[in-house]
């Protein structure tokens, strides 16, 4: 194999796991990525289809795998499995219990596929990191991995509420997005009591009913809301 075939093999492999990771992906944001030209990433694509990888094209959209084909699973590199154990030791001090449970599965599956010597330093590595902040290690909520579903299909769902001015509410609300901030999760929501965005410290969340409906989108994003909300 010549030099110039080593860079293209390796963008090739990314590309096949780019293409697994999302929904779609444009050919612009894989020419970005990879720092090359539209055109070679058109190249690209046609090998890959030639190989025999399944990939759909949407026009003025991107590219997608056929859905319910699946890949042989990635090697991972030596610090790829390190950065994997940090994350899970992350996620082990977090507060949110279904958060916990559901990346700690997730890694287990990860993991099954680690070559022999990568799986007995992964059990060193996760012996050696700690991280702080959360000592009493008790876990406050249990609502995360509800709230991630509800955005992502756009779900109302009803709450019971215990402010940080002790008051007790109930709040019809359609979320929007997540973001942690001195190892808190907030959610950013529209809340219909208010008929305006509001965010809801997750922990504060008593009790959490997903409501069979659904709700249109809003003309927001995170840029938004902060130059918004946020003083």
């Amino acid at each position: 194999m010549g030099e110039t075939e080593k860079p293209r093999l390796s963008r090739l492999t990314a590309i096949l796991t780019q293409l697994q990771s999302k929904r779609i992906v444009t050919a612009k944001y894989l020419s970005e990525k990879h720092n090359v030209s539209v055109r070679t990433i058109y190249r690209d694509i046609r090998t890959l289809e030639n190989s025999g990888i399944p990939i759909v094209t949407e026009e003025g959209k991107g590219y997608s795998i056929m859905e319910g084909y699946h890949l042989p699973p990635v090697l991972f590199t030596e610090d790829e499995a390190n950065a994997l154990i940090t994350v899970e030791q992350l996620v082990i001090n977090n507060k949110d219990q279904s958060l916990i449970d559901n990346v700690s599965s997730a890694l287990e599956k990860i993991k099954s596929i680690l070559k022999y010597s990568q799986k007995g330093n992964a059990d060193l590595l996760a012996d050696r990191i700690y991280f702080g902040g959360n000592q009493n290690e008790e876990k406050s909520s249990n609502n995360l991995m509800q709230i991630q579903s509800a955005i992502i299909h756009f779900q109302v769902i009803k709450i019971e509420y215990h402010s940080s001015k002790n008051k007790q509410t109930s709040r019809t609300i359609e979320p929007f997005a997540i973001y942690s901030i001195n190892g808190n999760f907030l959610l950013i929501a529209f809340c219909r009591l208010r008929n305006d965005f509001r965010n809801f410290r997750i922990d504060f969340i008593n009790s959490l009913i997903p409501q069979n409906e659904t709700f249109t989108p809003h003309n927001m994003t995170m840029q938004k809301y902060f130059d918004d909300y946020i003083q």
